[in-house]
């Protein structure tokens, strides 16, 4: 059996987005929302998790988050590379026991974060500026689990970026956004569809770094799980 790199999409709402723009290289999409179907370690060369509307920790209204989490231990423990994105990093934050804490450092829009020295450093962020474009959208947030390493930070939201040993990173940001993306995200409720225009031009304004960014952080993973020469 050929491994391959899977990408676990929780929310039929939060797509892989410029992901797949930038992806050459085969790959399967898992929707565990819909069926409760994930991969065995054994299919997996490179785990990205995507984000989604719900909680790491609402287990009850969203029963596959159980068999992810254990999952996501098991890639761990066998140090299968791993990316996790908003709740794809809160998910590997709550599998080894840190916090997921509702309403603590919210964000929304497009922002810069910054890089501590340890982020500087790291394989995922090589070729990426100390302080790079991001987007945001999250009510929730992660701490950083036992033994883990502080990547990243932003003004508003002082866990952007963990890494856990050396192959299992998770972000609090976005690299995956587009525009639809944004207005899909924005439609969600009042508040943030009567903020549309102004979230998408700031998207648009900062488009060309932001790009940039996404696409050398995608890069590096996939340099790092020796997807891509």
């Amino acid at each position: 059996m050929k491994k391959l790199l899977h990408i676990i999409q929780n929310d039929p709402e939060v797509p892989p987005g410029n992901i797949i723009d930038n992806l050459a290289i085969p790959y399967i999409i898992h929707h565990p929302h819909r069926d409760g179907i994930l991969p065995s370690p054994k299919e997996i060369a490179a785990l990205i998790v995507l984000g989604g509307a719900m909680g790491a920790n609402d287990d009850q209204r969203h029963p596959f988050l159980m068999d992810l989490k254990q999952l996501v231990r098991e890639v761990v423990a066998a140090r299968i590379p791993y990316l996790g994105i908003c709740l794809g990093g809160q998910l590997l934050a709550a599998a080894l026991g840190a916090k997921v804490v509702s309403n603590r450092w919210e964000e929304l829009g497009t922002l810069p974060v910054s890089l501590t020295a340890a982020g500087e450093e790291d394989h995922l962020f090589s070729g990426i500026a100390e302080t790079f474009t991001t987007f945001q959208w999250h009510h929730d947030s992660f701490d950083i689990p036992g033994g883990a390493v502080l990547l990243a930070s932003s003004a508003l939201c002082q866990h952007q970026a963990f890494r856990v040993g050396s192959s299992a990173w998770g972000l609090q940001f976005h690299p995956e956004v587009t525009e639809a993306i944004i207005r899909d995200w924005c439609a969600w409720d009042t508040n943030t569809a009567a903020q549309v225009e102004s979230m998408v031009g700031d998207f648009l304004a900062a488009a060309l770094p932001y790009g940039v960014t996404a696409g050398q952080l995608l890069n590096n993973f996939l340099l790092y799980a020796g997807l891509k020469k």
